[in-house]
């Protein structure tokens, strides 16, 4: 074992003389207490680290110890149902373990699904770990291959517990159990990867029909404070149709992730009638934990999803928020006095992003499964200035920007997504995906959708000089379609129990009620009706109230809708006429 005399200590920052040989990437063990840290910086005999815990109490002359091996993590059937700090050390006392897959005193149910002298390759199951809604897989490491010598039979074992016998083609025998160590900073191995043609779900129809992200995509979610980004995050957790959720709070404020460690053991998962924890793992790297933690944990939170990925599971990381990880970045990077680069981030900044985001795809697993990683990282921009680095950065490596408005959260308009500040790049790719679900038009509504919208954004602008009564009847009548768009289709209440989730078939069925709503207005206004007879109906509220009057399971009254809308457009005939 390596070892070193601490010289010097700035914050999480230590300078060690070291007396043996050091990697950089090492995990190191500090003082009397063994604090972790991880080696960053080497220069002749000079070893710099930062440290994952508090140094107060460290001194100059205390021992530094290398370990030999990066920082890694523990993966393995312990993980769903569980909260954990940044480095995947377990938080006490956080939920209740009912109906989870341990068994009590770190035992966990087996059962194999392999037989003794069948081959395997690397990554294969050997076994499985029921419980819990998900049935989770245990498998080989990716480096190891061979022959089954022997494996244990169906029953409850300790976590500890050799539970196969793999004999090498070298003729090595290797013994593997429920869980294995990997280093966080590297990704792991897939067969391949995989083009991302379908949307994940999330349930939010501006973001499903308009800026849809891949399954196996990256998203950005950016927005200044009060916009709603964390609530946001947390319905996504909540409805999105990925098999495993893993929420990493990276830096944010102590009560926002109390809310979250209070609401998520008690949620139902819609989707299995069972404990939505059961399915989750929860990171929680508050702002008063030490600044270098944060810096490692989203990694640690991409490695705990690729871990589910690669048991052909469609995982999703919400990163709340990657800001406060680039600060730790930047605090981090000043005490090593390294040369700022804008707005005093490290050079490196971009390049740590997409180390990030790149970890995200749909892949085929060594064992030749499907599974799927897609990031959704918030962002915080400050007074939410999306041309600032992490901002700007974020959006490269991104298909999918949702940014939140702060005029639109203040008028209590949520989620806050300012359609015409956001995109979702090849978003095309999706419509095979709408057609098979029954809307093969998805392509030319969402196009009509955006267009409107712009067109509202321009005509708004005009209407502050000259005032909305002195704009032409067709630009009027534009301003009211938008307005029916914004209120019946874009706004959705995270805490609505009829409105809080929409799926795909009733986005489609609202879409379709919406447009005809605006062929038949315009289609009136031709013939002469007046923009203001057509607002006054009395089926335009009703329009804007589809969303919370008819939910999930009335989706057979929205044809009855769309019939007493074709009859009020009817009625309108004998109306007054505008001027010409």
């Amino acid at each position: 074992m390596s070892e070193a005399v601490i010289r010097s200590i700035g914050g999480p920052v230590l300078h060690a003389r070291a007396k043996g040989a050091f990697r950089v990437g090492e995990v190191i063990e500090i003082g009397a207490r063994r604090l972790p840290g991880e080696v960053i910086r080497l220069k002749e005999e000079e070893l710099v680290a930062q440290v994952y815990e508090d140094t107060t109490g460290l001194r100059p002359g205390d021992p530094v110890y290398g370990t030999g091996g990066p920082l890694a993590v523990r993966l393995g059937p312990h993980l769903l149902g569980s909260i954990f700090d940044g480095l995947l050390r377990p938080l006490d006392g956080a939920l209740d373990r009912e109906a989870l897959p341990r068994q009590g005193g770190g035992q966990f149910r087996f059962r194999p699904l392999a037989t003794a002298g069948q081959a395997l390759g690397p990554g294969s199951p050997f076994g499985e770990v029921p419980g819990g809604g998900i049935n989770q897989l245990c498998l080989l490491p990716p480096q190891l291959a061979g022959t089954v010598e022997s494996i244990a039979e169906e029953g409850t074992f300790a976590a500890d517990t050799n539970l196969c016998t793999i004999r090498t083609p070298a003729g090595a025998l290797r013994e593997v159990g429920f869980f294995r160590h990997w280093p966080v900073r590297q990704a792991r191995p897939v067969l391949e990867r995989l083009p991302s043609d379908e949307p994940m779900i999330t349930g939010q129809r501006i973001l499903d029909t308009l800026f849809p992200v891949a399954r196996g995509g990256r998203a950005a979610l950016p927005g200044g404070f009060g916009t709603g980004k964390t609530v946001l995050q947390e319905t996504l957790a909540k409805w999105c149709d990925a098999d495993v959720i893993v929420y990493v709070g990276c830096g944010e404020r102590g009560n926002e992730m109390a809310e979250v460690l209070h609401d998520f053991p008690s949620l139902v998962d819609p989707r299995t009638g069972r404990r939505l924890m059961e399915r989750t793992v929860i990171i929680a790297n508050t702002s008063n934990m030490p600044v270098t933690a944060r810096e490692a944990s989203i990694y640690t939170a991409v490695t705990v999803g690729e871990y589910f990925r690669d048991q052909g599971l469609h995982v999703s990381l919400m990163a709340d928020s990657t800001s406060r990880w680039a600060e730790a970045l930047r605090e981090v990077s000043g005490r090593l006095g390294e040369l700022p680069g804008e707005a005093a981030y490290p050079a490196y900044l971009a390049s740590r992003l997409a180390e990030f985001y790149e970890r995200a795809a749909r892949v085929r697993t060594l064992a030749g499964g499907i599974g799927s990683l897609t990031i959704i990282g918030a962002v915080s921009p400050p007074a939410g200035d999306f041309s600032e680095p992490v901002t700007s950065h974020t959006k490269r490596y991104v298909g999918a920007f949702w940014g939140l408005d702060r005029e639109r959260a203040q008028a209590r308009f949520y989620p806050a997504i300012h359609p015409l500040q956001s995109y979702s790049e090849g978003a095309g790719r999706f419509a095979s995906w709408w057609t098979e679900r029954g809307n093969p038009d998805w392509v030319a509504q969402r196009e009509r959708l955006l267009s409107l919208l712009e067109s509202q954004a321009d005509l708004e602008r005009m209407a502050r000089i000259v005032g909305k009564d002195a704009l032409p009847p067709a630009q009027q009548l534009t301003l009211l379609c938008a307005e029916l768009v914004n209120e019946s289709f874009l706004r959705q209440s995270a805490v609505s129990p009829v409105d809080r989730f929409c799926s795909p078939e009733r986005q489609t069925a609202m879409l379709r009620v919406i447009l005809r709503f605006i062929e038949l207005a315009e289609a009136a206004l031709e013939r002469g009706v007046a923009p203001q007879t057509i607002a006054e109906l009395a089926i335009l509220r009703r329009l804007q109230r589809m969303g919370e009057e008819i939910g999930e399971d009335r989706l057979d009254r929205i044809p009855a809708l769309r019939a007493d809308l074709e009859a009020a457009m009817a009625d309108i005939e004998g109306a007054p006429r505008h001027a010409a």
